[in-house]
């Protein structure tokens, strides 16, 4: 089956994170394809590299990191959701005139467009948070 999975919640501030990632992992273990999880509204700050939780924590960044690395995953942070919230990668740094980017490895910043397709191309859409 191909799943594509929405993740609308930030890491820290509610289950929805964590849910996620624990049904990618296993639908991956499972053999479906995963086509894409995107990730919008307070999504988008699973995406950035600058989380650092205490050492006894779950570093659930580093954990999206490690499976698209893995399973090369395409994980896309929305465009418009992260510039509200901060997160930008090298391309939107210098368009906006930061000095900085802050993208986590293996995320990739795009726009809604990238959540229509991998709805369509999807045979479900699991969303997860509001």
């Amino acid at each position: 089956m191909k799943l594509a999975v929405l993740v609308n919640e930030g890491p820290y501030t509610h289950q929805a994170s964590d849910s996620a990632f624990h049904f990618t992992t296993a639908a991956l273990e499972q053999g479906h394809e995963v086509i894409r999880v995107f990730f919008y509204h307070d999504g988008v700050n699973n995406g950035t590299r600058l989380t650092t939780p205490p050492q006894d924590d779950r570093h659930i960044t580093d954990r999206w990191s490690d499976l698209a690395r893995r399973h090369d995953l395409d994980l896309v942070v929305c465009v418009a959701a992260a510039q509200r919230r901060g997160v930008v990668d090298e391309d939107e740094q210098r368009r906006n005139g930061k000095d900085a980017n802050n993208i986590a490895e293996g995320f990739r910043i795009s726009g809604l467009g990238q959540l229509i397709e991998a709805g369509i191309q999807a045979d479900r859409m699991v969303a997860f948070g509001d």
